[in-house]
């Protein structure tokens, strides 16, 4: 009669054992939620994180870039958020600043997009001409390695600030020549204000125009790695079997996003699921390499461009920025993309 209690018992304790022994880890995106972070919201629905022990707690985030600032603040061990902020952070802060682990969007999203007809078609059509800036953010403060880059006269360059919910309307409006943007984030601007963005406006992208910039990617706190480092391979592990996934079904990402958040507009963020992979995460490079990883002398390179941009007066080893030893074997990270 006390057997079926007692196992009954055991069983519930060896239960609360093994949910004791989940490492908890806070996670921030990179802001709200959007399609393109499907892939986190698939890993903790399909129990990814929990196969390796962990307990991830996903938030909203305040910007790719305060991605790095709420790790350093403690807040949060990990998040998705953007290199360049990383090593900017690392120039002044080495000890404290959060290491990437796994680098999600080879390709830099950083763009300057005007009107189809606009007249510009190149670089040197920019001078002249009036664009619209975001004050602080990677598109605007690189303005002056783009322009060095591609032999242009700022000083017959206007940038007018404003804050980045206008730069669409005003470019719409006719207000401004051109925007200084994140692609992935005006594509959608404009979609969302009835706009079409492949047939009414183009697109100059920095990676096409000497910043071969990385972007954002999986960054950790360095205290997370000494003290456990099996949860950040863990982490990494459960993350990179999700991206594969979604890279194959789409439908799966997205479902996951809404779970996550019903409020989300599913057509539209669908598409920026689509939009991240066939413009950020799918490149040659990453077919040589394999999601997740990048080359370090591309990195150094990045790393100069960026300590030129913000006036860095050291510049990071690309190890301070970069860790690659969590990533799973380069076979696991084979991603083909099938659009769905």
């Amino acid at each position: 009669m006390l057997r079926p209690i007692a196992t009954a018992f055991a069983l519930c304790l060896a239960a609360g054992i093994a949910q004791a022994q989940e490492t908890t880890i806070r996670l921030t995106l990179g802001w709200k939620t959007q399609g393109s972070d499907a892939a986190f919201f698939v890993a903790k629905d399909k129990g990814y994180f929990k196969q390796e022990g962990l307990n991830v707690v996903i938030d909203q985030g305040e910007g790719s870039g305060a991605t790095v600032t709420r790790i350093m603040g403690g807040a949060y061990d990990a998040g998705f958020g953007d290199m360049n902020a990383i090593i900017q952070n690392a120039s002044t802060r080495p000890a404290d600043a959060p290491v990437m682990v796994y680098m999600l969007w080879n390709q830099p999203p950083f763009a300057i997009v005007t009107k189809s007809g606009s007249g510009i078609k190149a670089p040197k059509d920019f001078e002249g001409r009036t664009l619209g800036g975001a004050q602080g953010t990677p598109t605007t403060r690189m303005l002056p390695v783009f322009a060095k880059a591609n032999s242009l006269d700022l000083g017959k360059i206007k940038v007018s600030n404003m804050a980045p919910n206008l730069q669409e309307p005003m470019l719409i409006q006719g207000q401004i020549d051109a925007a200084l943007v994140f692609n992935i984030t005006s594509y959608f601007n404009l979609v969302l204000n009835r706009q079409d963005p492949d047939k009414d406006f183009s697109w100059i992208s920095f990676g096409d125009y000497g910043l071969d910039l990385y972007s954002n990617g999986l960054m950790v706190s360095q205290k997370l790695i000494r003290e456990n480092p099996k949860a950040v391979a863990g982490l990494v592990r459960a993350l990179n079997k999700a991206v594969i996934e979604v890279g194959k079904d789409q439908e799966l990402g997205i479902k996951a996003a809404v779970a996550y958040d019903n409020l989300i507009d599913e057509k539209v963020e669908k598409r920026r699921l689509q939009f991240s992979y066939e413009k950020l995460i799918v490149s040659p490079e990453m077919k040589e390499v394999g999601v997740g990883d990048l080359k370090d002398d591309r990195l150094k390179r990045t790393i100069g461009m960026v300590a030129a941009g913000y006036d860095l007066a050291r510049q990071p080893e690309p190890s301070e920025v970069f860790n690659r030893s969590f990533l799973p074997a380069k076979s696991e990270r084979a991603l083909d993309y099938v659009k769905n």
